[in-house]
This record gives C-alpha cells, structure tokens and sequence, in this order.
C-alpha cells in the first residue's frame, strides 16, 4: 500500500481542529522562544562565525532545533503562517553559513573541537543530529516546493555517505534515526547510495563480537567523559576572559521516580549492546530491549527498507518484536519503557505504572514502526494500536495550551510530575509538533486492492486507488462512534474500500449501513474475531481488529455510515504483572480514564474502591473542552469523576492513577 502524503489530505475534524490549531499557531512559536532562550539556535551562530561565544546545551542539540524546523515545514504544508515562513527562512539561511563546505554540520565539534569528527558514534549523536537535519530537509522540500533546505540536506547526507559507505560494523550510531533520514531522502531523490547505506547501518547493527563491542564503548565513554571535561575547561577561560558574558541555563531535567538499581542495569544493558540494539543481526532482535525511542526508530527503518526493497527476510523479526511488545512489555495506554534508568523495556511484564517512563518520544516511534508495518502488511492490528497510542500515550505529551509538555508519562502519579515549558533534553515537544502535523497521511491509504481506511478522522482527500475518486469523512471520534464517509466518483466505478473494524467497539451492536440501508455484518463475526485474539498483558487487544471490505459499484454521492458502540470497559492485568491485583483500567473507545485528584478532591483516589457498575458516560463541554467524561461512585457512595489520560495535568500540581481499586 501507498501513504497519501499529507498535502493532499485535509482535516477538518472537531477533536483535532482544535489541537491542530494549537501546534501550529502556538507550540511552534513557544517552542522556538525556547530554543533561543536555551542557546539552541545561537550555537549554529557561533559556529557560523557570526558570534562570540561557546556551546550550550547537550552535544546533541543540535536534533531538537532540526525537528523544530522539521516540525514547521510540515505545518507550513498545510496550515501557512507567513511568520512562520519567515523564521524558517532565516533559519535555513543560518544553517547554510553554519554547514562546513563539505557539508559537516555538527556545532558541538565545530565550535569546541574543530578538527574532529565522527568520535563517540554510540554517545555523541553526530549520525543522530544529521539524520533530523536531513529530515527536516525532506519535510522542507515536500512543504515548500524549495530546495534550500534540501540542498543542505543533501550536503549533509552526501558527507555521511561518503565518511561511511563501506564502512565496518564499527561505524554505527548509538542511537538510530540516520537510516530513518536517507531512505526517506532516498525516496524523494531515487539516489541508490543513500539507501545502500541505510541498509549497510541497519545489517551491521549485532555484528561486532560482544567482547569487543564492550570494549569500544568503554573507549568512548571515557573519551566523551574527556572532551566533557575539556569543553567545561574552555568555558571557564571564555567566562574569564568574558567576565560580563550572560550564560543561558538549561531548565532541570524531567522528574521520574527510579530504582536504586537502575543504573546497575544501565551499565548490564549498555555493555552487553542490548541498550544501543548491538547484541544481534537485526533479523535475530525479536524481543524488545534497551533504550525505547531507539529501539522504536530501528524498527521503522527496517520496515522501511522491507518495504522499499521487499526484502522479505526482514519481516520475521519485525512482526515477532511487535507481537512481544504488545502482549508483554507495553503499558495500558500504549506507552512503552518501564525502567527509567534505561528509558527503555524492563523484563516481561515488569510494568509498574508508578515508575512507568512510556516517555512520549517513545510512543511516536512505536507509532511511526505500526505505521509502517501497516503499509506493508495490510493488518488491521497495527492501525489499531496506532490509534489507542495516539489518542493515549501520544496525546498525553502535549498540554492544551501547547506550552506545557510531559517528558515521561506514568500511570500513577503521587506527585513530582507536572507539565513543563521546556526540558534540559527537549526531544519531546518538536516530535510531538511534527507528527500531529503530519497526521493527514496516517488516515488513508491506497493499493491494488483498493481503498483503506486506517483511522477514522474528519478528512477530505483525492486520492486513486484503481479510479480516481474524492473522499470526505465525518468523525465523532473519540467521543462518539458515529461516522459518516461519503464517496465522490466523476463517473460509476468498482472499487473495495476496507474499513478498519476497531478492537474497541461491540460489534454486535454496531451498525454499517450504505445510502441510508443496513449492509448484512456476517464479513465480521464476533466468533471470528475472538478466535484470532491473543491474550495482552492489560487486555487491550489490538488482534481483534480487522478490516471489512466494502466492494461495490461505487456512484457518485455514496455515503457509508458507521455506528461503533462504545461501551465502558474494564480492563485487568495480567497474573503475572505485580501490584494490579483486584484493580481496574477504565477505558471507553480508543480512550483510556483516569481519575486526577482535580476532579475528585474529596477522595483518596488511590484507596477508594469503584462499584464496577456505576460507571456512566457524560458530555462535559465545560471541562478541558468538549470532552466526554465518566461518572462513577465508590463503593460506599462517594462521586467520582474519570477524564481522558491524556488531559490529565492540564490544571496544575495533581496526583493521578489509572488502575483503581474494585
């Protein structure tokens, strides 16, 4: 199946409306204040020798201006902002006096350690930082119609390629997102060597023998540990030399309640090359390990490359590690990463909510890997658990004010987690701003075989999957299961159009009609889908997902019409998952509940016990926007009142739990 890049899809959707607006008329512009009051940006000035000064900021980052840029150019693509235009110029030409002639753009090495490149792949993130450059230079040119920006791009990626095609195993990145970067340049540009090194860094990952994998990073530890101390020498001399000079502070880091042994287990996981994804072939790394976000974005390369090359050996593994992340290492909300030490997977089901990480890069990653996986396979199950993450672990990332963000994402929260502006590593918030702004293109996709809809969002888009055709989709979503897609043909045509049959709805009590006629459901049978499900560790289960293909002589102003019941669920963890006994997940929909002390100050949310059945849905236009609550009582009568997880820390200082006693 083919994406339909997001230009030609347009939203006009009452959930998304709304936070669509945010992100591109607020969060972009209070993100890019954040990046200047940060030293972010002055950096790339520094090392364009336009001023004085030193590097500030972690040595990568350069990443979180270049997802910034990315973030804006796709917002440009549908929802233009003359400002925002501006500042993007201004920065492209920045970046342009910034890049070295030969197209090296690394502003930690340039400004402290001019002669030196590519030193501590694994620590560094030089491959990492060029990958979002190159990135946003693909999101740039697909937005624009410009080259400016790819023209750097491809500077830059030319420089990668020619510094390691051919290389050994010891030339990889600790943290993918280069692979990610040139087979998506690779697309747009059809030049074969960016894909043979994408290929080459994604085959070499696991084939340094271990020993020697351990030693090598020992190395670069203490180098990086070295050059630390060397650049924080440099910096005392300037401040010396400089004594009237304004140092820009980083903020604090983001708050996560950790074991004493996590950074025991960090030490275990980094050296045996599980954290980095180096302890096996990427055909052999089926089960889940290591850090998170990286393990996430390895995944979507190599669906990429399975996809783009139609290498079937790179499946296997693929669709095992899926299936063992979902049954045995995800949270309830979709989020992933149990150990904050790691910022990655802990064992099988070791899923406290109380220390969860599931920080929100990570859930964006697992979304873009399902999204891939979708493309190529056609299952409805990854479409599906790209819908309960991105209405769940995704959303929870972004405040409604699109100013304040949340790095890790827990189930239980006792306090010490709250929204903030900015973070010392703000990866989160830009991720977050260019994946919503790219949402149109996870929506609908178009084959042989015809018309798929994955999610099922407010759009509009012209599309032609066999006959050219238009598509308009009225959403209730997540609130309400109604939903209304009318079919706009310039002549009568036979066409399939597969609707994704969520794992959340009733099936027995929803409804598919055609022009106003009930369709017969015998294509669905409840029978059926419970045989196909496996067993989750919180019950969520996007196995029982699937598509119902709709073929027909289609004529122009046909209308299909959805009804997804969408009961109240009550969700139980696993036997095997300590700590969750005798309590329940609320979800309704693609939504997961919660109860947040703001709403329930009456209550101890963490001892009351909720009568199961007491639990009733409640438009609440008032509260954190149009939204749908859940009405509840405990069991010696007291009012409760659940929310969405994702709006949860919207108000200020709160406590919060999923799991409730019952």
């Amino acid at each position: 199946m083919e994406e339909l890049p997001t230009p030609k899809v347009s939203l006009h959707d009452p959930f998304w409306d709304t936070r669509l607006g945010v992100n591109s008329r607020t969060a972009i512009f209070h993100q890019w204040e954040q990046l200047e009051a940060s030293g972010c940006i002055d950096n790339f000035r520094i090392a364009a020798g336009e001023l004085d000064g030193f590097q500030q900021g972690w040595y990568f980052a350069d990443s979180d201006a270049y997802k910034w840029l990315d973030a804006a150019s796709r917002i440009q693509a549908t929802l233009p902002d003359p400002s925002l235009a501006e500042m993007i110029d201004a920065f492209v030409d920045l970046l342009s006096r910034a890049q070295h002639p030969d197209g090296y753009l690394f502003t930690y090495n340039q400004i402290h350690f001019p002669g030196s490149r590519w030193t501590n792949l694994m620590i560094e993130h030089e491959l990492y930082c060029h990958g979002h450059l190159i990135e946003a230079g693909v999101s740039h040119a697909q937005a624009t119609n410009s080259s400016s920006l790819i023209q750097i791009a491809r500077m830059a990626a030319d420089r990668v390629t020619a510094d390691f095609l051919g290389k050994g195993p010891a030339h990889t990145s600790g943290h993918e997102e280069i692979e990610i970067a040139l087979l998506r340049l690779y697309q747009v540009t059809h030049h074969a060597p960016y894909c043979h090194l994408a290929r080459q860094l994604l085959e070499q990952r696991g084939q340094m023998p271990q020993p020697l994998f351990a030693i090598s990073l020992a190395r670069q530890l203490r180098s990086v540990a070295a050059r630390r101390s060397s650049v924080q020498d440099q910096r005392r001399e300037y401040l010396a030399l400089h004594p009237g000079y304004t140092l820009k502070k980083l903020p604090p880091g983001n708050f996560a309640k950790s074991a004493p042994t996590s950074r025991l287990r960090w030490l275990f996981s980094s050296l045996s090359g599980k954290y980095l994804q180096q302890h096996a072939p990427i055909r052999k790394q089926t089960v889940p390990v290591g850090h998170a976000v990286r393990f996430g974005y390895l995944q979507t390369a190599t669906a990429m490359l399975h996809r783009l090359e139609g290498d079937a050996t790179l499946l296997p593994a693929l669709e095992t590690a899926w299936e063992h992340m979902v049954s045995r290492r995800m949270y309830i909300t979709g989020g992933i990463g149990s150990v904050p030490g790691l910022e990655g997977f802990g064992n099988d089901y070791e899923l406290d909510p109380k220390v969860a990480y599931a920080e929100t890069c990570a859930a964006l990653a697992s979304l873009f890997w399902s999204w891939e996986m979708a493309l190529a396979t056609g299952e409805a199950k990854y479409s599906d658990l790209f819908e309960w993450q991105l209405y769940n672990a995704a959303a929870a990332g972004i405040g409604l004010d699109g100013r304040g963000y949340l790095y890790n994402n827990p189930l239980v929260c006792t306090g010490g987690v709250s929204r903030k502006a900015w973070y010392a590593v703000p990866c989160c918030p830009s991720n977050l701003s260019r994946t919503w702004a790219d949402l149109g293109k996870y929506i609908y996709s178009a084959g042989r075989d015809g018309l798929w809809v994955h999610q099922y969002i407010g759009s509009t888009a012209s599309l032609q999957p066999g006959v050219p055709l238009d598509i308009k989709t009225e959403s209730g979503l997540p609130w309400s299961g109604k939903v209304r897609i009318k079919i706009g043909l310039s002549s009568p045509g036979e066409l399939t159009i597969h609707l994704r049959l969520p794992s959340w709805a009733e099936l027995s009590a929803s409804t598919l009609k055609f022009n106003g006629e009930s369709l017969a459901t015998q294509n669905m049978p409840l029978q059926q889908r419970a045989s196909l499900a496996e067993r989750t560790v919180w019950g969520y289960d996007p196995h029982q997902s699937s598509f119902l293909p709709v073929k027909r002589l289609w004529s122009a102003g046909d209308v299909l019409e959805l009804d997804f019941d969408m009961p109240v669920t009550l969700r139980h963890a696993h036997p095997r998952v300590r700590g969750q006994r005798n309590q329940v997940a609320v979800t309704r929909g693609p939504l997961v509940y919660c109860l947040e002390s703001t709403d329930n100050p009456d209550v101890d949310i963490f001892k009351c016990h909720l009568d199961t059945s007491s639990l009733e849905p409640e438009p609440a236009p008032g509260l954190l926007g149009n939204i749908t609550i859940l009405r509840a009582r405990t069991l010696n009568g007291q009012r409760l009142v659940f929310i969405p997880y994702h709006l949860w820390a919207n108000r200020g200082e709160s406590r919060m739990t999923v799991w409730v006693n019952h």
